[in-house]
């Protein structure tokens, strides 16, 4: 399983095609890797055009409750066979510092 998040364009170089250049590169490179699927968190609206769909639609549960359920996406890769649903673990330094409680 990859990650392919945070991605962002410099606002002064955004609507110039760098970020669909930055998605469509990432993508081309990981056809040939062994892993089956290709995560984010992005905005639903940009992000299909690339393949990307929504988590729930392949089964797939997002791995924080922070990442809101539209924006939690995935895009199948030739290595991924159906049977491969649920909760992807991804690393506490993706997922962000753990909230400490108030002393």
């Amino acid at each position: 399983m990859l990650v392919l998040s945070p991605l962002s364009v410099h606002p002064d170089a955004q609507a110039g095609g760098v970020g669909s250049a930055l998605v469509r590169h990432s993508l081309e490179v990981v056809r040939d890797r062994p892993e089956p699927l290709v995560f984010l968190e992005g905005s639903p609206r940009y992000y299909p055009r690339f393949g990307f769909a929504p988590g729930a639609a392949g089964g797939f549960t997002a791995p924080s409750t922070r990442i809101p359920g539209p924006a939690f996406q995935y895009v199948a890769l030739p290595p991924y066979r159906p049977w491969m649903t649920g909760a992807p673990g991804l690393p506490r330094r993706v997922l962000g510092p753990r909230l400490r409680r108030a002393p």
